[in-house]
């Protein structure tokens, strides 16, 4: 806290002493300024005379048992200190500029002199100021200088608010381009299935997409993921693999289909594969190895026409 040093005009006293005041000892103000009433109670006729500057928003002020004394005394108050102790403690209460109220006027600012309206805007080393709590606050951006090459920019900002004076800062930062893309809202664990629910679109720095990156919900729903990834982070299709739905080693259903005849056999899958992958399966009939389109759990699907890929060897025959 800082000391009270209020600026007092002289006035003459022709009132007569008010009654007997109470000191307070603690007041929150509403305003910019310090009134009588604020230190004492049943202060008199000039209970609202202005006595000085309040505190910044956020901050307080003490008067000490002299102070309150003097000021007693110059204004006619019935007040006197018990103790050197006696005190008055002045709060204003303050809040911190809201982000966005900076943000939306720069954003739209920057658009004017062709930033992308949908970027990132990086503010480093910006600290919002503190304003009253209930303030009317007006924010505006003036001699804004912006680099497309960069995406750097400077500019001031210009903030009016009720009972302060009106604050200028100067802005330095830099508007990156985003994409929109799904990002996990959460971690998810390797081999689990992505979810609906587990995604969330939102707009990431282009600089950290790299190629490979899904680019919609629908390339990662239903599929298992290889390692685990961090929420708020883009995904890639080399993060993904199709759910397994038959194990290597597994016996399988082997299908084959051509016009007006259909057959079936068993088969030994010597791969793993998600519906939709073509895998190496073992004939054990024909010692032969095919390649078949995996369409479901324990079932695989030979193209017609297809011929043996290689004869099974001793090891892939023991994967029966």
């Amino acid at each position: 806290m800082q000391p009270f040093l209020p600026a007092l005009a002289t006035f003459l006293l022709l009132a007569a002493p008010a009654a007997a005041a109470t000191l307070r000892t603690e007041t929150t103000l509403d305003s910019s300024v310090v009134r009588l009433s604020d230190l004492f109670d049943d202060a008199g006729q000039r209970a609202e005379r202005v006595l000085g500057p309040g505190p910044a928003p956020g901050e307080s002020i003490v008067v000490e048992a002299p102070q309150l004394a003097a000021i007693a005394r110059q204004f006619g108050v019935d007040w006197r200190p018990t103790s050197l102790a006696d005190r008055s403690v002045l709060d204003r209460p303050g809040r911190l500029l809201p982000r966005e109220e900076v943000m939306t006027p720069l954003r739209a600012a920057l658009a004017t002199v062709g930033a992308p309206a949908d970027g990132d805007i990086d503010l480093p080393g910006f600290s919002a100021p503190m304003i009253p709590v209930g303030g009317r606050t007006e924010v505006s951006v003036e001699q804004l200088s912006y680099d497309g090459a960069s995406g750097r920019f400077t500019a001031t900002l210009v903030i009016v608010c009720t009972d302060l004076p009106t604050e200028r800062a100067r802005l330095s930062g830099r508007v990156y381009q985003t994409l929109e893309l799904p990002v996990p809202v959460h971690r998810l664990a390797a081999g689990s299935i992505v979810q609906a629910s587990d995604l969330e679109t939102t707009r990431v720095r282009v600089e950290a997409v790299r190629d490979g990156a899904v680019h919609t919900p629908a390339e990662a729903v239903g599929m298992a993921l290889k390692r685990q990834v961090a929420g708020g982070q883009p995904l890639f299709t080399s993060d993904l693999m199709r759910p397994v739905v038959v194990a290597k080693g597994a016996r399988v259903a082997m299908e084959l289909y051509a016009p007006g005849l259909a057959l079936t056999g068993q088969g030994v899958a010597l791969e793993a594969g998600g519906t939709g992958d073509v895998i190496q399966v073992l004939n054990p009939a024909s010692r032969a190895v095919v390649a078949a389109q995996v369409v479901g759990p324990g079932r695989v699907r030979v193209a017609q026409g297809s011929t043996p890929l290689q004869p099974a060897s001793p090891g892939q025959v023991a994967a029966r």
